[in-house]
C-alpha cells in the first residue's frame, strides 16, 4: 500500500527549500517566467492562491500548465523522465459527527499532476510563445499609476523608509527617484497597498504588533506574496525589497514550525489581491 502524501508538509518544504537556497519562490515571477504573467492553466486561467508559489518554485520560463491527458488531447506528447508538478484543490467531504450526529461538509485538500510546455513536445505553437517585453527601468508605467490612483489609497512621498501606518490609514514611500527603478518603486507600493488592504473597514486582517513576532512575520509573508502576485499581472519584475533578508529567518521559523502557514499566507494573499483588482472593476464601472 502506497503511503499516504502529506500535502501540507510536501508543499511547505519546497517553499523552505527556496527560502533555504537564497530566493523566494514568489520572487520568481518574471525571471523564470519571462513570457510574463501568473502561471496559468490550459483555458488560459490563471492559478490561485498556494498553487502559484507551487508552480513559481520549479523555475520554468513558460507560464501554461496542463495535465497529461490535456496535452495528449492537443496533439502533446510529455517527454519520456519529464517529472510532473503536484498541485493542489480543495474537495467538500461529507462526514458526520461523533458526537452530534449531525453532518457537515469540511474541505479536504486533494491533489493533482501538472507538466510545463516546457516538458512537452507536438503542441500548438501557440502554447510556445515568445516573451514578454519587459517594462523600461526608468520610467513610469500608465497602467500601474491607473492602478495605485485607482485604489485611493492616500500615499505619502519622502522620507527614507516605505511603510503603512494603520493609526493614519496611510501609506508612506521614498520619492520615486529613490527607487533603483521603476519596478522597485512599484513592487514597494503594491506590498504596501497589500498592508492597506488590512484595515478594518476592508479586509480586517491581523498585522501583528512588532517584527520578530508571529503575526507580524505572517503579515509580511502576505504582503511579499500579495506583491508577487499584482506584480506579475501587470508584468512588472519582482526583485528583493532592502528589507527581504531580515525576514527569512523569521519567516523560515514560521513555516517550520506551521505546515498549514504559506497556505494561509497565500490565501490571505489572494484575498488581498482580488480585493485591490475589485477597486479597479468599480472604478471602471463608474467611469
Amino acid at each position: 500500500m502506497r503511503a499516504k502524501i502529506d500535502i501540507y508538509q510536501t508543499v511547505t518544504d519546497q517553499i523552505i527549500s527556496s527560502l533555504e537556497a537564497g530566493t523566494a519562490p514568489w520572487q520568481k515571477s518574471w525571471a523564470t517566467s519571462g513570457l510574463g504573467g501568473m502561471p496559468r492553466r490550459v483555458t488560459g486561467q490563471a492559478y490561485r492562491g498556494i498553487n502559484v508559489l507551487i508552480l513559481w518554485c520549479q523555475g520554468r520560463s513558460a507560464p501554461t500548465w496542463m495535465t497529461y491527458k490535456q496535452a495528449q488531447e492537443l496533439g502533446g506528447n510529455v517527454r519520456k523522465g519529464e517529472k510532473g508538478t503536484g498541485i493542489t484543490f480543495f474537495k467538500p467531504l461529507r462526514v458526520t459527527d461523533k458526537v452530534t450526529e449531525e453532518e457537515k461538509t469540511i474541505p479536504l485538500l486533494k491533489c493533482y499532476t501538472v507538466f510545463n510546455v516546457e516538458q512537452i513536445d507536438g503542441l500548438p505553437a501557440r502554447f510556445y510563445p515568445t516573451p514578454a517585453e519587459k517594462l523600461n527601468g526608468d520610467s513610469r508605467t500608465a497602467e500601474v499609476e491607473t492602478y495605485i490612483a485607482g485604489t485611493e489609497a492616500v500615499i505619502n512621498h519622502g522620507g527614507d523608509r516605505a511603510f503603512y501606518r494603520p493609526s493614519t490609514d496611510q501609506i508612506h514611500l521614498p520619492e520615486f527617484d529613490q527607487f533603483e527603478d521603476a519596478e522597485a518603486y512599484y513592487g514597494t507600493a503594491l506590498h504596501e497597498l497589500v498592508h492597506w488592504t488590512s484595515a478594518k473597514s476592508r479586509i480586517d486582517r491581523d498585522l501583528g504588533k512588532k517584527f520578530g513576532d508571529t503575526g507580524y512575520a505572517r503579515e509580511e509573508l502576505v504582503a511579499e506574496i500579495g506583491a508577487a502576485f499584482l506584480t506579475a499581472t501587470l508584468g512588472i519584475e519582482n526583485t528583493p525589497r532592502e528589507d527581504h533578508a531580515a525576514y527569512v529567518k523569521v519567516w523560515l521559523d514560521v513555516l517550520k514550525g506551521d505546515k498549514k502557514a504559506v497556505f494561509a499566507a497565500a490565501a490571505a494573499a489572494q484575498v488581498a489581491a482580488d480585493y485591490l483588482d475589485g477597486l479597479q472593476e468599480e472604478k471602471s464601472l463608474a467611469a
